[in-house]
């Protein structure tokens, strides 16, 4: 069944897409029937134009890659949906919601559809998870005795888990990280937004482990 109406970015209205596919409609069974003949108004890439979200997951399943994310949710932070946005672009492996069970999804731009999200009900059962994983926790914060994560070589699978915005990483989540790594910050302010914070490292571990391809030839 296609999927319920889709949110778009401010900027965007009803055109972003493509309309209807043309006849003869291709016989496979990733594509969804109703969006053939509807057109497909998601905020995907052309790949995935017109297959199921079934379909989509599926696939994004055979490439994800080696990190996940965690964010610690205590205060309802309005950044978990752009943490979540960052991670889907960047193919966490999964994403993990320690604390409170909701969070404010508008800024995920629906795209937590297509990513596994675990929840956690607090740091420990995060903690006896990622060690049943081998998996370990890098903190993300600037805090003393913090290492530098532009010299810092991520692990290829670790979890990488934010705090919320303000407060920053609990001291249970301190305590449990196998590192906290620090973002450089050369101005005036004590720390940048949280969602920004989280898109640095994500890319940090994109930059050292992610296969990146080369760019394309002008035709």
């Amino acid at each position: 069944m296609t999927e319920e109406p889709v949110q778009y970015d401010e900027g965007y209205g009803p055109e972003i897409g493509v309309g209807p596919h043309p006849l003869p409609w291709p016989q496979d069974r990733r594509y969804d029937p109703e969006l053939l003949a509807d057109g497909d108004r998601r905020n995907v890439v052309d790949q995935y134009r017109y297959w199921t979200r079934e379909a989509i997951v599926a696939d994004l399943d055979t490439r994800r890659h080696g990190f996940h994310v965690a964010v610690e949710n205590w205060g309802h932070d309005f950044n978990i949906g752009s943490v979540v946005r960052t991670a889907n672009a960047f193919l966490a492996n999964e994403i993990h919601i320690v604390g409170r069970r909701r969070w404010n999804r508008r800024g995920a731009m629906v795209t937590d559809r297509y990513q596994h999200v675990r929840h956690h009900p607090d740091t420990e059962s995060l903690t006896q998870w990622a060690a049943a994983e081998d998996l370990p926790i890098i903190g993300i914060d600037n805090l003393p005795g913090a290492v530098p994560l532009e010299r810092t070589e991520l692990p290829r699978r670790c979890v990488l888990l934010f705090g919320q915005e303000g407060p920053g990483l609990t001291e249970e989540a301190r305590k449990h990280a196998a590192m906290v790594c620090s973002i450089a910050q050369f101005g005036s302010t004590r720390s940048i937004n949280a969602g920004a914070a989280a898109a640095i490292a994500m890319h940090a571990w994109v930059q050292r482990h992610a296969d990146v391809p080369p760019p394309s030839q002008p035709s």
